[in-house]
């Protein structure tokens, strides 16, 4: 049975976010969009129940859409003033659940290809680090609007990290998974040189971005990072409505 889910930070703040997450026991450090500490303003979170790593990732499990849509428009009730999720796979779900709901909807780090892409030079481009790449397909860049030969590496497949996020294991190698990440960074840049910019597919892989920063010698993106850019924006519509 999964953990409850994190106690919100600064219940009055606004604007307030909400966290769509996957049914999972695996632990959730600062910097992981499951970890409420990684936030200074207000999150609140939704479990939708029977979302596993596997159902999501490898097996696209489209009756999954639905128990989102519910789960969100829960959120909104509760106060969201824009909603996210806690897997970058679910970008699949873009569209239906921007539909179906009244906030804003992010369900990826991935929707944030199109605009990195346009203000890099000629010449360069945005790659990814993800946490499965035999899962990660064109329709996922397509659902972000990003371009299907967008460059991506994987965690290297079996390693702890991968092992521990997508069999939903109840240990976290920090040391491991940081090293996990940085070599998979690494991968990209070697095997694409004209990549100027990473985005970290994987919402627990932000913990781990600065050493990727340092290791790459290049920006590094993540859920986090599309919160901060735009969850202020959100503040400024108008109330939701369920």
């Amino acid at each position: 049975m999964a953990p409850p889910a994190p106690e919100p930070r600064g219940g009055a703040a606004v604007p307030k976010l909400g966290i769509l997450m996957l049914d999972t026991r695996f632990p959730r450090i600062v910097g992981d969009i499951g970890n409420a500490a990684t936030f200074d303003h207000g999150v609140l979170y939704a479990t939708v129940h029977g979302a596993s790593p596997q159902r999501v990732v490898r097996e696209r499990d489209a009756s999954l859409l639905q128990p989102f849509i519910d789960a969100g428009r829960s959120l909104v009730r509760d106060g969201a003033t824009a909603v996210t999720t806690s897997c970058g796979f679910l970008v699949l779900f873009q569209r239906e659940l921007q539909a179906a709901l009244p906030v804003p909807v992010w369900t990826s780090s991935l929707l944030l290809l199109p605009e990195l892409q346009d203000a890099l030079p000629a010449g360069r481009r945005v790659g990814v680090v993800t946490a499965d790449a035999a899962s990660l397909a064109a329709d996922h860049l397509r659902c972000a609007g990003a371009s299907a030969d967008t460059p991506i590496e994987g965690l290297a497949p079996g390693c702890t990290l991968q092992r521990t996020l997508l069999n939903d294991e109840p240990q976290l190698d920090v040391d491991a998974a940081r090293h996990a990440t940085v070599e998979a960074a690494q991968r990209l840049v070697a095997r694409h040189p004209e990549v100027a910019a990473i985005v970290l597919e994987c919402t627990n892989l932000p913990p781990y971005a600065d050493a990727v920063r340092t290791a790459t010698g290049r920006p590094v993106h993540g859920i986090t990072d599309l919160i901060a850019r735009r969850l202020p924006m959100s503040a400024a519509m108008k109330e939701p409505r369920t």
